[in-house]
């Protein structure tokens, strides 16, 4: 890909706070644009369509899972073996595959295109590890994990407003209106992933303080897992329960408002996410203030606990007629982001610089998120074709409660068990680590 010489040579000579800058915006833009290839579809209800007596826009909803999910188990290799010099030029070919997609869904006919957001979300699940590669490592990775984690949280409302504003006001169908709303962000994409490929490599005083962070091999993957597996089992077990939770609140979220008596208000989407955005970049980025790795790594647990919590407390509020549907709705994700957003950056990255092994926040990402989307794809099961019957609302209160209980217990059961492994690391090598 072309890179502006001049451009390359102001960003390496940079100061932090501006180099960082410019990695946390650009990177943002990145993952907002991607997500307008991804959850628009989302913002349209398909009613009255159904296959096989299962709802159409399950099935959608399914397919695209599936592929995100398989994407993700394809690149724990994928992403933790891809050198630097051929990310940009992969985001773009991704994403313009999963555009493709989203134009052969709009031809075929129902139910036939199913498989077409299979094939969308494939290559879209391998976009978030390409990216966030070029800003891990870093004394500033928290504040710019932190901005690129508020995209999926910002932007999923977003387009899902200008997806729902092109069914109402365009008068376009919802087969075409995900296409439709790709193309509107096609230039800005290429743009954006043309500037963050300008960003360079962390400097020596970053791999001092956050340790290296090379491409894995197939013998380095296994080392890392047998070093930590009870641990690592114990947070994906946990993160697979919030994943479930934070997609069905993302994908169905149309539902859930038509519910609470939004349906027809399209900004419903960006007006509870915005303050969800604000608050929990405002958490993750004071991590940045904490410059011992094990500290800030367990913080991330405190944060973790305290999102379920947040979650748990205004579920049972709303349950009692204390705060209204927007309330809940907003600070259900609030929690669930404050839960999550750990896991797609900061976790792993302070997790890393802690131990010191050679490893990279791509391959720890995508072995969570693997099994993450595997227990979405199981839930939807659960409550569609199995024929669990309840309300769009009722089946996720019900949800949220028995998340948020066993969330809390397992992130308390992993913060222990590594603080036992750091403490049993720490007395062989105690100026090493730390």
């Amino acid at each position: 890909m072309f890179i502006s010489q001049p451009l390359k040579r102001k960003l390496e000579k940079a100061p932090v706070w501006a180099l960082s800058g410019y990695a946390a915006l650009v990177s943002f833009c990145v993952y907002f644009c991607m997500y307008a290839f991804r959850k628009p579809f989302t913002a349209a209800g398909f009613s009255g369509i159904e296959y096989l007596n299962i709802d159409y826009k399950v099935w959608l909803v399914t397919a695209q899972v599936i592929g995100y999910m398989l994407s993700k188990f394809y690149g724990i290799r994928f992403i933790s073996s891809m050198t630097g010099e051929k990310r940009a030029v992969t985001i773009i070919k991704l994403i313009i595959t999963a555009w493709m997609s989203l134009l052969l869904f709009a031809i075929v006919p129902a139910p036939y295109n199913i498989i077409f957001l299979l094939l969308n979300g494939f290559p879209l699940g391998m976009v978030w590890g390409l990216v966030f590669s070029f800003l891990e490592g870093r004394r500033a990775t928290e504040f710019m994990g932190a901005v690129l984690s508020i995209s999926f949280i910002f932007s999923s409302g977003v387009v899902k407003t200008v997806g729902k504003s092109i069914l109402l006001d365009w008068h376009i169908t919802e087969m075409w209106m995900p296409f439709i709303t790709g193309g509107l962000f096609v230039l800005p994409m290429l743009l954006f992933v043309w500037l963050l490929n300008h960003v360079p490599p962390p400097t020596e005083k970053d791999i001092a303080l956050r340790s290296v962070r090379p491409p894995m091999t197939k013998e380095e993957r296994k080392a890392f897992l047998t070093m930590f597996m009870p641990g690592i089992v114990t947070i994906v077990i946990t993160y697979v329960l919030l994943t479930i939770l934070r997609d069905f609140r993302d994908n169905f979220a149309n539902e859930l408002y038509t519910e609470l008596g939004y349906g027809n208000n399209a900004s419903i989407f960006t007006i509870t996410e915005i303050p969800v955005s604000l608050i929990v970049l405002l958490c993750m980025s004071l991590l940045i203030l904490v410059k011992n790795n094990f500290k800030a790594f367990m913080i991330n647990h405190y944060l973790v606990i305290g999102g379920y919590a947040l979650a748990l407390l205004f579920t049972f509020l709303f349950m009692g007629h204390y705060v209204g549907p927007i309330t809940w709705m907003t600070m259900i994700g609030t929690g669930l982001y404050l839960s999550y957003v750990p896991f797609n950056a900061l976790y792993f990255e302070r997790m890393i610089a802690t131990y010191r092994m050679k490893s990279n926040i791509g391959f720890l990402m995508y072995i969570a998120d693997a099994f993450g989307y595997l227990g979405s794809v199981a839930i939807l099961f659960a409550k569609e074709f199995i024929g669990v019957q309840l309300s769009w609302t009722s089946f996720f209160t019900h949800a949220v409660i028995f998340i948020s209980v066993v969330g809390i217990a397992g992130t308390a059961v992993a913060a222990i068990y590594f603080k036992r492994k750091f403490l049993s690391v720490q007395s062989i090598a105690p100026t090493f680590y730390g």
